[in-house]
């Protein structure tokens, strides 16, 4: 009677293994091994403690897709191996948004929270697997439909304006894979006008020139915070950001034939302008005394003291309005078009990288106007 050979079992190349996490679960990844050479690929998916049903249902579904990847991995490899080349290019999404997110906070970018909450956003609309190869037209396309129908964190609707970030921080992601050659276009590009989220045209809050007044001439509530007062104002009569009146220097004032002027580098653009000022400018400048030229201009609280102290002095002022900082600046640009200064004029002294950031502004003007002449209707019979 012949023998049954005993069938040698094939080792696989790849095998999916577990490690043990501090927390009781276990985090899946493959052990690779092709050609004397090991690597690992950690796949993000975990094993719960199976302390009920639904764990143990979880536990199962999670396998089911480990061992899908596992075997997709097997085939890549032994068709490489058999001279049929695959797409080398497997970026995860969340991985690659991940970078992103760094990459922007060493640049001094502030959107990280954005980009964290878009990473969980994507997480729960495709999940951890999607790759950048996977990315189309629509794929785009339905994150854009579940921010706008879905997306309903603690069953709160979310602004238009927050959607927006968050569909900024995933176009942003894309536009930086392509710069990277990670991507050849981002799918984004690909949809209409209409069908993207639009940002919605933001509020400025300002003062009038009756306002301006009011509050030249109301005292701080505390004497000794009047040096918030006299920057602000002039930040009234010259446009800059609280940023770059705190890093404003005796050395960046400088008088050209006559005309006193600011040689400043804007904070947020980077861009340098030489700024001229105004003697209505001049009069809310603090006096050098035996300052040097490495001394500040505005000997000013922190940033959350300077807050603290505006809005008593508004309301002290008779002013209700929305109120900050930010507003001296938009006071200043709506000052200007208001007594005729043209557009491009007011952007340059702005330090507006692009006339259109500067259009918002006319827009307010234009309405006040129309409401000016209404304001005779009713009065002639």
């Amino acid at each position: 009677m012949a023998r049954v050979k005993n069938h040698t079992k094939v080792k696989e190349p790849i095998r999916l293994r577990m490690k043990p996490l501090s927390d009781g679960s276990k985090s899946l990844y493959l052990d690779i091994y092709r050609d004397g050479k090991r690597t690992y690929e950690y796949l993000k998916m975990y094993i719960i403690p199976e302390t009920d049903n639904n764990a143990r249902r979880q536990n199962q579904a999670t396998m089911d897709a480990a061992n899908a990847i596992k075997s997709k991995r097997i085939i890549e490899l032994t068709s490489n191996e058999a001279g049929i080349v695959f797409r080398k290019d497997k970026t995860y999404l969340l991985d690659w948004m991940k970078v992103y997110m760094e990459a922007q906070e060493s640049a001094g970018k502030k959107d990280g929270n954005q980009i964290k909450i878009a990473m969980r956003i994507l997480k729960d609309y495709a999940g951890e697997m999607v790759t950048l190869d996977q990315i189309d037209g629509d794929f785009c396309r339905g994150y854009i439909t579940y921010l706008l129908t879905e997306y309903h964190p603690k069953g709160k609707d979310i602004s238009n304006y927050t959607l927006h970030n968050y569909y900024r921080a995933l176009n942003g992601a894309l536009n930086s894979a392509v710069r990277k050659k990670k991507m050849k276009a981002n799918p984004f590009n690909e949809l209409e006008k209409s069908e993207k989220i639009r940002k919605p045209e933001s509020m400025r809050s300002y003062m009038t020139i009756e306002e301006v007044q009011a509050l030249i001439d109301t005292p701080m509530p505390h004497e000794e915070y009047e040096i918030v007062k006299c920057a602000y104002l002039f930040s009234c009569f010259c446009g800059l950001r609280i940023s770059d009146i705190i890093k404003l220097k005796w050395k960046d004032v400088f008088v050209d034939r006559g005309q006193y002027r600011l040689a400043v580098s804007m904070k947020k653009t980077k861009e340098p302008i030489y700024l001229p000022l105004s003697p209505e400018a001049l009069k809310w400048m603090p006096e050098r005394g035996g300052k040097s030229s490495e001394d500040n201009v505005f000997d000013l609280p922190s940033a959350n003291t300077i807050r603290m102290q505006l809005k008593p002095w508004a309301k002290a002022a008779g002013i209700s309005k929305r109120f900050s900082y930010h507003t001296s600046r938009h006071t200043f640009a709506t000052m200007m078009l208001t007594l005729g200064a043209d557009l491009y004029t007011v952007s340059k002294l702005l330090g507006h990288a692009d006339v259109k950031m500067t259009q918002v502004y006319a827009k307010i003007i234009n309405k006040k106007k129309d409401e000016a002449v209404n304001l005779v209707n009713g009065l002639f019979h």
